[in-house]
């Protein structure tokens, strides 16, 4: 799974905010804040992957348990996807 194209994130004022860009301004109005969190695994969605490698990443970067994580990477995903962000 990959971010579709016309999304960007961006550090604003130390606030992570994701907005649309050429094309998608038609259909995506507004923006989208992420914590710190939703910020990294944004960045990985930004290229192609898998769930699992998700949880490999997001293990890798913070102390977190497996169940705390993929439950928190299903969410993440899931809201992703009923936004039509993921391609």
């Amino acid at each position: 799974m990959k971010i579709k194209e016309g999304f960007v994130l961006r550090n604003i004022c130390g606030e992570y905010v994701v907005v649309a860009v050429g094309r998608q301004t038609l259909d995506f109005k507004g923006l989208i804040k992420l914590n710190d969190t939703g910020a990294f695994l944004w960045e990985q969605l930004q290229k192609d992957c898998t769930e699992e490698e998700l949880l490999v990443a997001m293990r890798a970067e913070y102390d977190v348990d497996v169940a705390t994580a993929q439950a928190d990477i299903k969410a993440f995903v899931d809201s992703l996807q009923a936004a039509e962000l993921l391609a």
